[in-house]
């Protein structure tokens, strides 16, 4: 079955998604050609949720936009935060926008995450621009009183573009050497561990899902069967989770990335297919997704 049980048709989507000229608030640039915008854009920072994203216009003269995950949503300020890394003439011409620069925004758009309250154990895999949608879901979660129990981990092959610091959080199962975390999460009370192939001083050598595995390695099969996952990232990550996942009978809700054009469900040109019980359909990542069960994108694993 999907990942989110209350999908919703085609004109269930009116009056969810809006369209806004947003301000540009910061753009802070990272190493890695890496930048965390934030703009002002009220009515979508009210409606985001884990695992939404929204659909930016790059510069006005470039009319495809470009799908951003959600990395945080305040709706007290009205403010909205993406990490995006450049990649294409359209982020180059977004990482030259500036504080006070408008750009048109669409959103929030999709099915997000669904934490389950059986599950209280929560599992958070991020790797590379997958990153936002974990940080997200781990600030949502300790505003809801549910980040016990709570684990993050982020993978990426360039600096990680946030404060780190040596957590202070014990983590079972994760070796003594992966000591750093980041600042924000720390500061929420809930664990966190990197991993890169890098070396990067306190960061896990090896692929973020190689830490997911020891981390569930590390535990019986009962506190296993308390753990929900979640993971967002690039492709062959997202594969190796929902292998991490099935190995040990784990409930898993991935975040697919997909090209896309309109983002609103009209052109169908981010389909994928799902497998179902009642068999093989062809999903729309932008509103019927983007977050899926692992099982029904890959069921073989």
């Amino acid at each position: 079955m999907s990942a989110v049980n209350n999908k919703k048709n085609g004109k269930d989507y009116r009056g969810t998604i809006f369209l806004e000229d947003a301000t540009v608030v910061s753009q802070v640039e990272f190493p890695g050609e890496q930048y965390i915008l934030t703009i002002d854009a009220p009515k979508c920072a009210l409606n985001a949720t884990p695992g939404s994203f929204a659909h930016l216009r790059c510069h006005t003269e470039i009319p495809m936009r470009r799908p951003l995950s959600i990395m945080r949503a305040n709706p007290a300020t009205g403010h909205v935060e993406f990490l995006y890394k450049i990649v294409g003439e359209g982020l180059r011409s977004l990482g030259q926008l500036h504080a006070g620069d408008t750009l048109s925004i669409m959103g929030p758009i999709g099915q997000g995450f669904v934490p389950s309250a059986e599950r209280p154990r929560k599992l958070m895999v991020g790797g590379g621009v997958g990153i936002p949608p974990m940080l997200f879901l781990a600030e949502h979660l300790a505003v809801n009183n549910n980040a016990d129990n709570a684990l993050v981990l982020m993978g990426s092959e360039v600096p990680f573009p946030f404060e780190l610091v040596t957590s202070g959080i014990a983590v079972n199962g994760v070796p003594d050497n992966a000591s750093k975390s980041i600042a924000d999460i720390e500061a929420l009370g809930i664990a966190a561990r990197l991993a890169s192939l890098q070396d990067y001083s306190g960061v896990y050598s090896g692929y973020v899902t190689q830490l997911a595995e020891d981390w569930l390695q590390s535990m019986d099969e009962t506190e296993r069967s308390q753990v929900d996952m979640f993971a967002c990232g690039p492709e062959a990550m997202l594969e190796a989770a929902a292998k991490v996942a099935s190995k040990f009978n784990v409930h898993c809700q991935l975040s697919l990335e997909e090209f896309m054009a309109c983002a609103v469900g009209g052109c169908a040109g981010c389909t994928v297919p799902v497998h179902l019980d009642d068999g093989l359909a062809m999903k729309r990542v932008c509103v019927d997704g983007p977050v899926f069960a692992a099982s029904t994108i890959y069921p073989d694993s």
